[in-house]
């Protein structure tokens, strides 16, 4: 159903007050209700948009209102808009229906929103803390509140995290990490096992949180993109172009065609070398060496190509608001002949894996997410294209990908074969579309960015990144500095899929699941 539609039969629905709705631009709806009505609108809007929750998340605008505000992002990708429903909510005392328990997408995004602004979920079911540790963080203290005052003291609080418990005859508990041998980062797995098969597994991450939401505040637009593209240092290009389309959008700023062909080229690129070092990845934790070693030069040689494209590696400090830097002289010869390189190098990578009976017997029927589940949990990217959810920013919502013939992946069996056989066709693809936009922008002009001028105002900002959705809700105020940044980054939702992944499986095969998810701890430990 469209969000016109769900706008008019839900105004039409006496259970249901809107307050307001406003289109913000031609693709963001925002739906206000009061407070009492905001669960049972969010329940209709993913009854008829058929979406999980893109995004929960709360406000303190309590200087200006007097009132906490409280947001719900949904996607509608059939017509390529979003639709967001809001209530205001008390100031002094804060308080909502838990959505959970009906939309099991929102728990994770609830569970953040109580341990960050102290607002109270009527009927949570679970009560635990993600990113502040009960173990030495005190009550009391919520970091995304305007008026927050750090703790004096750190410390044991005499209080434990709640595992859940798995109790029968022969059942035991391996507990994993949070520290792990190499440079992977901190994250606790704890398997409960009858003999070898694993019964469940919880995953506990946070032990990195930054407060990087929190650090945004006060940023000027310009520094606050530099700053974005540190939040995920794998996805640094992802990240700054989700943050510019939010702002771009409250400035009004339409981004000239060469540019959005730039930043095109650049979004494949990351996503080329991310794919390779992961494909290479999966070859490492089945012991095949040569072919992980023939992904590392993959990914090294995209890595310099990027360098020469940009002057950074990792695609750093290029992009503006309203657009990017100037390509070099030479960056159509040097993409041309870089993705011909990775295109032969790629090509022989397959052959070794597709052709070794022992690699696919460790992946096939390996580490199984089911559609079904993949829905309710709201996995995205790769790990939800292999799940058979077919869902990709670029196809749902990105005209020149359209325009470019954009065939987004898709598997249905769910196993480590199917998120492997889906990076394998993106980076095919990836190369195909560069070279489309490269076609492209060479008969183009040199237009400027069009960074527009500073506004006050609030919008969605978001890019497909290479493991999946990235979304920013950006608010800038009056004086033109940030006042909230949202972040979700898609290993947000996708490590509770990789836990629901594990079971079924032998615990010595969790490395390969967990290579093929290939998730971000920074992305989570905002």
């Amino acid at each position: 159903m469209k969000i016109e539609d769900v706008l008019k039969e839900l105004s039409a629905r006496e259970e249901i007050v809107p307050v307001s709705i406003q289109w913000n631009a031609v693709e963001e709806a925002h739906l206000e209700v009061r407070p009492e009505d905001f669960k049972k609108a969010c329940l209709f809007a993913h009854q008829k948009t058929g979406a999980p929750v893109s995004a929960l998340f709360a406000e303190d605008m309590r200087a200006a209102l007097n009132s906490f505000f409280i947001r719900c992002v949904f996607a509608s990708r059939t017509e390529s808009k979003w639709l967001i429903v809001s209530a205001r909510l008390d100031g002094e005392a804060p308080e909502f229906d838990s959505l959970a328990n009906d939309i099991f997408s929102a728990s994770l995004f609830e569970r953040e929103i109580s341990e960050m602004f102290g607002i109270k979920r009527r009927g949570a079911f679970d009560s635990r803390r993600l990113r502040l540790h009960t173990e030495v963080w005190p009550e009391g203290f919520y970091p995304l509140r305007k008026d927050f005052k750090p703790p004096e003291k750190y410390g044991d609080t005499g209080q434990n995290y709640a595992f859940r418990r798995v109790e029968g005859n022969g059942v035991f508990e391996v507990p994993v990490g949070p520290v792990h041998a190499g440079i992977i980062g901190p994250g606790h797995f704890r398997f409960s096992a009858a003999g070898e098969p694993v019964l469940n597994l919880e995953i506990r991450l946070g032990f990195t949180h930054r407060g990087v939401e929190k650090l945004f505040e006060g940023k000027t637009a310009g520094s606050a993109l530099a700053f974005a593209e540190l939040v995920d240092g794998e996805a640094a290009f992802a990240h700054s172009l989700a943050f510019a389309g939010a702002v771009e959008k409250i400035r009004g700023v339409k981004v000239p065609e060469r540019h959005q062909l730039v930043r095109a080229i650049l979004l494949e690129m990351e996503r080329l070398y991310n794919h390779a070092a992961d494909v290479g990845g999966i070859a490492t934790d089945v012991g095949f060496s040569f072919p992980a070693a023939c992904a590392s030069v993959i990914k090294e040689n995209m890595l310099a190509l990027n360098e020469k494209l940009t002057g950074s590696r990792y695609l750093k400090n290029f992009n503006r608001i309203g657009g990017v830097l100037k390509l070099p002289r030479s960056a159509m010869e040097a993409i041309g002949s870089g993705l011909a390189a990775a295109e032969k190098d790629f090509s022989a990578l397959k052959e070794m894996l597709y052709g070794s009976v022992s690699f696919m017997d460790r992946v096939e029927e390996t580490g199984i997410l089911p559609h079904k589940t993949a829905v309710e949990l709201g996995v995205s990217g790769p790990a939800a294209r292999a799940s058979g959810v077919a869902a990709d920013l670029r196809a749902d919502f990105s005209p020149l990908y359209k325009s470019a013939e954009f065939r987004p992946a898709r598997q249905e069996r769910g196993d480590v074969l199917s998120r492997l056989n889906v990076r394998v066709f993106e980076f095919e693809e990836s190369i195909k579309l560069i070279r489309k936009f490269a076609g492209m922008l060479e008969t183009g002009g040199e237009e400027e960015p069009a960074a527009g001028e500073p506004r006050s105002g609030c919008a969605l900002g978001y890019a497909e990144s290479w493991r999946g959705p990235v979304l920013y809700w950006v608010r800038i105020g009056e004086n033109a500095l940030v006042e909230r940044c949202k972040i979700t980054d898609p290993s947000f939702c996708n490590w509770e899929g990789l836990a629901q992944a594990a079971p079924g499986n032998i615990i010595p095969d969790f490395p390969l699941c967990n290579k093929s998810f290939n998730l971000s701890y920074p992305g989570n430990d905002l």
